[in-house]
């Protein structure tokens, strides 16, 4: 039995680093292409079945022109099978496109908790009808002999305490259990250390917290001996990339802006460069971009030291003494907010 497994394409997500850039266009039709592939991928591969684990797309944000453009894509397959289990980002709710939109009969759609037999294997699905989900009590298989598949937004030993929560599972609750193969969403980041509980991640990398390769899960479950394989196909082509550089020996804002044009650069990348070390100049980074010529280059943070000894200064009987001192403290007391806090001190030493 052969499947594609996927997660995560957060259809017309907003692509906010992007859009200063003005690539947030071109990196939706990259998307599209992306998704193209797929299709057809299944269409030359005769791929039976496609597992969409949650977050097809952006229920705040999506545009019925999206939905139209997705469910044309799944009349070009009319021979597999597609089940989507909503997420907490498209959750089945009464004014969802889950709902209110005629998809293509090759479509199911789960609400809540189903489960569902077909002539291959047993379908155990749990979809959100909200934006949050509490917990998950796992059904009992109904026929040891078949196969049987659980499809699920979920997060693997998340935290059960927090305010929102997407349905937090253990991995050994998973790893206990009879399923042969359990297709998981929500994490974007690929997990396939264990071939029969497995994270693709995002099918789509929408920025620099989506580093590394994105695309899809083929599989294939033995019918006789239920026995797993698996195998990842990139499907984005595009990467996102951090980098630093250290501008400890730098001393002027024209040799930075050099130093960042003349560095190499892959094609079909995207850069975030991360700047480190005691700077010895003011650093501001939506001024750098401006004159930053490769346009790959999509973020630039700054990350660096001050070059001073603070706390040699905060132990001085002067006004920077007591700045500097009061400033610490206020570190001490949230350190969320370390990285503003010690600009803060950098633009009140260099104007003293």
């Amino acid at each position: 039995m052969k499947f594609i497994h996927i997660a995560d394409v957060h259809f017309d997500k907003p692509l906010t680093v992007l859009e200063k850039n003005g690539l947030a266009e071109v990196r939706r039709l990259e998307q599209r292409r992306a998704f193209h592939e797929l299709i057809e991928y299944i269409k030359k591969n005769d791929v039976s079945y496609l597992f969409i684990a949650g977050d097809l797309y952006e229920h705040e944000y999506i545009r019925r022109s999206t939905i139209e453009y997705i469910n044309d894509c799944f009349k070009e397959i009319e021979n597999t099978t597609i089940y989507i289990t909503p997420g907490n980002h498209d959750p089945y709710l009464e004014n969802s496109y889950y709902q209110q939109f005629h998809w293509n009969q090759n479509v199911h759609i789960i609400k809540g908790q189903e489960t569902i037999e077909n002539k291959d294997f047993t379908l155990y699905g749990y979809g959100f009808t909200d934006f949050y989900s509490e917990s998950i009590t796992l059904p009992k298989i109904l026929d040891k002999n078949k196969i049987n598949i659980l499809l699920m937004h979920a997060d693997v030993n998340g935290s059960t305490k927090s305010v929102g929560e997407y349905n937090p599972i253990l991995e050994s609750t998973l790893k206990n259990s009879e399923f042969d193969y359990v297709a998981l969403g929500h994490i974007h980041k690929q997990d396939r250390n264990n071939v029969k509980m497995v994270y693709p991640g995002s099918m789509f990398a929408g920025g620099f917290d989506e580093l590394g390769t994105h695309g899809m899960i083929e599989g294939n479950i033995s019918d006789e001996t239920k026995e797993v394989k698996i195998y990842y196909r990139e499907l984005d082509h595009q990467e996102f990339i951090k980098q630093e550089i250290n501008i400890e020996n730098i001393v002027s804002k024209e040799e930075l802006i050099e130093t960042i044009n003349v560095r190499t650069r892959e094609n079909n990348k995207y850069y975030e460069y991360i700047l480190t070390g005691n700077r010895q100049i003011e650093i501001d980074t939506n001024e750098l971009l401006k004159y930053i010529e490769d346009k790959s280059v999509i973020k630039i943070k700054d990350n660096t030291m001050l070059p001073y000894d603070l706390k040699k200064i905060a132990e001085e009987s002067s006004l920077k003494g007591i700045f500097v001192k009061e400033m610490l403290s206020k570190i001490k007391e949230d350190e969320s907010n370390k990285e503003a806090i010690l600009k803060m001190i950098g633009i009140g030493l260099d104007a003293m």
